[in-house]
């Protein structure tokens, strides 16, 4: 089978590969689409994501969703033919962390195309996925492959929110326009938020959450900081969801929320802060900073939410470009001027992405 294996920074290529054979628990998914990750370009531009660096082969990958063609000899939840969104994460179920259902946070999880241990956990960018029957949730006949492989990115998405706290009447800041942040958007509005503000450094990523109804959208690089437009954001919100990564966009955040605000820290840091995080605002004005990492029971809530079109991605969906041209669709995702999200779908042979603007 065709694998789409990175070796280190922009060493990007398909390879033949074995096709895996299922254990009992496991299931044999025919890949049907896929979407380029934020942590998949950076293993691609980088050659790690933070501390996390390749050191062997890895397929990338870990958006996916297909059709089941083989299942092991114990599977009882999955039956071949069934179309399937996949979570990303196998966990073990045993730590402290599964066993107090916080198995996003799971000691011992395997994540598909993750360089956190070694030997690299091998992701899902290829014709046959390896999948254990808790992992699947059956799509049904209605949506689209390309929409199902949004449920991991949604759920992401999900989680940030229900770490938020109730958001029904409540201002709320969103700090980066990528996938995730306009996914956030998404989520916000329908949690019954009364206004939401998204800031970006690019006007392309900031046009797409006008029109998915963000009430402001603010181009940071091209405002005065002491300016009208920052002014008018501070003290302002209730909730701030951090989702760029960025210090200063954290220590925005910082001054953005009123007393008492909560902010969420979803972006990943730099390993190493310095002073241009700000953080007396969090003692003096009593903020609450917490963090949210992946998601859990969130991956069947956003499945279900695509199905009902509840949440419909389809104007973050840049472009499907074919596995076998895989190294043109991570030069495409790589530019936020041009995409929010790239998909690859096998079926048609393509890769999808959610434009990465």
């Amino acid at each position: 089978m065709k694998a789409c294996v990175i070796h280190g920074k922009h060493q990007l290529g398909i390879e033949e590969r074995e096709i895996p054979t299922p254990s009992e628990q496991e299931v044999l998914v025919h890949f049907g689409a896929g979407g380029i990750c934020g942590s998949d370009l950076h293993y691609y531009n980088s050659g790690r994501v933070g501390a996390f660096v390749l050191r062997e082969a890895m397929t990338l990958g870990h958006e996916v969703a297909g059709e089941v063609v083989a299942v092991g000899s114990a599977v009882t939840q999955v039956n071949i033919g069934d179309r399937v969104a996949i979570h990303p994460a196998r966990t073990c179920g045993t730590c402290r962390e599964c066993r107090s259902g916080r198995a996003n946070l799971c000691s011992n999880v395997l994540f598909y195309g993750s360089a956190a241990r070694f030997p690299h956990v091998q992701g899902a960018f290829a014709e046959y996925v390896l999948a254990n029957q808790t992992q699947c949730i059956n799509i049904g006949a209605e949506l689209s492959f390309v929409k199902a492989a949004c449920a991991e990115p949604l759920a992401v998405a999900l989680h940030a929110v229900k770490r938020a706290g109730d958001l029904l009447g409540k201002n709320v800041l969103i700090t980066g326009a990528g996938p995730i942040g306009l996914l956030i958007l998404m989520v916000a509005r329908s949690a019954g938020a009364a206004e939401i503000a998204i800031t970006d450094l690019l006007d392309e990523p900031l046009q797409v959450a006008q029109q998915l109804g963000a009430q402001k959208a603010l181009n940071i690089t091209q405002v005065d900081e002491n300016g009208a437009e920052v002014a008018a954001l501070q003290n302002h919100f209730d909730v701030a969801i951090e989702a760029s990564g960025s210090l200063s966009a954290l220590s925005f955040c910082i001054g953005a929320v009123v007393p008492g605000g909560r902010i969420v820290q979803l972006g990943l840091l730099p390993p190493q802060c310095d002073d241009r995080l700000r953080l007396a605002g969090l003692v003096s004005r009593e903020v609450e900073l917490v963090g949210s990492f992946r998601f859990y029971t969130e991956f069947a809530s956003a499945v279900r939410l695509l199905s009902t079109g509840r949440i419909d991605p389809s104007p973050l969906l840049t472009a499907q470009i074919p596995l076998a041209e895989a190294e043109s669709a991570f030069q495409l995702a790589s530019d936020r001027r041009q995409a929010l999200k790239v998909r690859s779908e096998e079926h048609t042979s393509e890769l999808q992405s959610l434009r990465h603007l």
